[in-house]
């Protein structure tokens, strides 16, 4: 892709999760970046391929982010040996990683907060924020967690996924960030313990 490409994509990202969605004109995202609406226009056919593409990214993004722990990237019944595969200190590692990719990627960072503010705005909105950071994180580690033979694993994904959930938020505000990153390492360190020392069913 290219750094118009890509500038365009990022200014986006920024005044969508500023302002919302709706409220961005493309002549704002182009005086932003300085350019005409002309120049943008050469780039992609209008907002709405902006964001359809901003959505691939973050497709892609999402599928790396677990390959990169070794995890599986997509549903259980096209990956079971992928689940059955996985560990627990992969699963940890992953969140530790997955909450400092949402809170401080140039990328990740805004779309979470896009999703945030848009998601009682829009159907479609809603449904992307469930999918990236409501229902589908807390599902996928149910998933794991039921394939790697533990009992109860939706009670088990909520008291792992319930502190990254709510720190993103606290996280937002914080005037000491690193304070919450590191109550978030305490919290999923607590979660690992739980699990490791109480094995499975």
């Amino acid at each position: 892709m290219s750094d118009t490409k890509e500038s365009i994509l990022l200014a986006a990202l920024r005044l969508f999760a500023a302002d919302g969605y709706e409220a961005v004109p493309v002549s704002a995202i182009a005086g932003e970046l300085g350019i005409t609406k002309g120049a943008l226009y050469r780039h992609y056919t209008g907002k709405r391929d902006i964001f359809e593409h901003i959505l691939t990214r973050m497709e892609q993004r999402d599928a790396e982010q677990a390959r990169a722990f070794s995890l599986p990237e997509g549903p259980p019944g096209e990956m079971e040996e992928a689940y059955r595969q996985a560990s627990v200190g992969q699963l940890i590692a992953y969140s530790r990683a997955q909450f400092r990719y949402w809170t401080q990627d140039a990328f990740a960072a805004p779309f979470r907060r896009l999703l945030t503010l848009e998601q009682y705005r829009s159907a479609e909105m809603g449904r992307l924020y469930q999918q990236y950071l409501a229902a589908g994180p807390l599902g996928y580690v149910t998933e794991l967690l039921g394939s790697l033979g533990f009992d109860r694993p939706a009670e088990r994904a909520a008291a792992l996924y319930a502190p990254m959930f709510l720190l993103y938020s606290v996280y937002d505000g914080a005037a000491d960030k690193a304070a919450v990153t590191v109550l978030l390492d305490a919290c999923l360190e607590t979660v690992r313990r739980a699990l490791t020392e109480g094995g499975a069913a």
